[in-house]
């Protein structure tokens, strides 16, 4: 059996089943949904372990998740303590159904906004969603909201007690609702996409399949008419300009470039062409976002002129004063070093002090290699090899002390 092609086969399929679950059948129970998702694929693995992987894995990972479910509504004890007030909140008939791709492209966005629920707070919302639709484990939503493990188990423990207190799923939002959680939803496309560009704990780095949907999700987002489409079409021309560089960003198996070492005739043009096209859309009106900057900022990476490094170092300080993050800040600095001196780019990274940060390490060692410094660059590369997580990120900094070394 192909553990990796499990692994994506799973990924994908562990949202969909649970937005299913959830939305068309109005399980309230999140905990439930899960447990038959999980009993789906652990069914899944010893199946598949003596026949192989079936021609439409999918297609029997559904029907298997449906069938689990009628038993769940057979089972008396089952049926008293979970289904009859899921039944006197819905509808009193369960419809025997094909799972199909239409119906888990409604109910996966219908529940992130329904998830992205106001009576819950902001954060919690970000990580009901981040694990109940997008697959998130627990290590990836603490490394994407830059929290710790206790915080987010309490989080989603809490929006899940509350959602079953409630005993209902507030379906069929109305236009205005449905417009005021789409800046939370957008949020969790956001952190959707950044894991699959560079994830934070697994140690294949780019993770094309979480890409395409999060990407999938905001175009679809941006065909519904009831929504003001400008922080749509940022966000949208945000992840083609980073899609554009994925395959250029990939170095052996599991290793990645960064920009400067990319080949540029790798880029993907269609790719920036399409952002461009999404970045002038979201230019209408007067509404400038993080995401309109954060694309404006990528869609210069993908250009070769001379106020290139000043037009991006002006938009990270428009940037920092819309939404600081010390990853921005960190980014700041290196624009900083090709805009003006590596000097001052030494200085201002100084004063961010992020002492348990890899990256923030590499940077410096980055910016005193520039700057011909190779002794401070092998003590910042150390140091980064003391907090990498992950063996590819390590093996990346042995490299480059190698170089430094020399």
């Amino acid at each position: 059996m192909d553990n990796k092609q499990l692994s994506v086969i799973f990924k994908s399929e562990y949202s969909n089943l649970i937005a299913v679950l959830s939305n068309y059948y109005r399980l309230t129970d999140l905990q439930l949904a899960e447990d038959i998702v999980s009993d789906t694929f652990l069914r899944a693995m010893k199946a598949w372990s003596h026949k192989g992987i079936p021609k439409f894995p999918k297609a029997w990972l559904r029907k298997v998740a449906q069938n689990l479910l009628n038993e769940h509504y057979r089972r008396k004890k089952i049926y008293e303590e979970k289904i009859t007030p899921e039944l006197s909140a819905g509808n009193q008939q369960i419809d025997v159904i094909e799972i199909t791709d239409k119906i888990i492209e409604d109910s996966q966005l219908e529940m992130i906004f329904v998830l992205c629920d106001p009576q819950l707070n902001r954060e919690s919302q970000l990580c009901i969603a981040l694990r109940i639709l997008c697959g998130f484990t627990i290590e990836e939503i603490t490394k994407a909201l830059l929290s710790n493990k206790e915080t987010i188990h309490k989080k989603i423990y809490r929006a899940k007690k509350a959602i079953k207190e409630r005993n209902r799923f507030e379906t069929n939002l109305t236009s205005n609702q449905y417009v005021s959680r789409l800046d939370n939803v957008l949020r969790v496309i956001y952190l959707m996409f950044n894991e699959g560009y560079y994830s934070s704990v697994n140690e294949e780095n780019i993770r094309h399949e979480i890409c395409w949907e999060a990407m999938r999700l905001c175009i679809f987002l941006s065909e519904q008419k009831i929504f003001p489409k400008q922080k749509i079409y940022a966000l949208i021309a945000l992840m083609c300009f980073h899609a554009s560089r994925l395959d250029a960003r990939k170095s052996g198996e599991k290793g990645y470039l960064l920009y400067h070492e990319q080949d540029k005739r790798k880029w993907n043009k269609d790719l920036i062409q399409k952002g461009r096209k999404y970045l002038n859309l979201s230019a209408a009106g007067n509404v400038i976002t993080k995401y309109h900057l954060e694309a404006a900022i990528a869609y210069w990476h993908t250009e070769e002129t001379k106020g290139k490094w000043n037009n991006i170092l002006q938009l990270y300080n428009k940037l920092l004063t819309i939404e600081y993050s010390p990853i921005i800040a960190m980014n700041r600095t290196y624009a900083l070093a090709q805009a003006n001196s590596i000097e001052e780019a030494i200085q201002e990274a100084h004063k961010l002090e992020l002492k348990d940060n890899h990256h923030y390490f590499c940077l410096l060692a980055e910016l005193y290699r520039m700057n011909n410094n190779i002794d401070k660059e092998i003590e910042y590369l150390n140091k980064a090899i003391e907090f990498a997580n992950k063996e590819n990120e390590k093996e990346l900094i042995k490299s480059k002390f190698k170089k430094a070394s020399r």
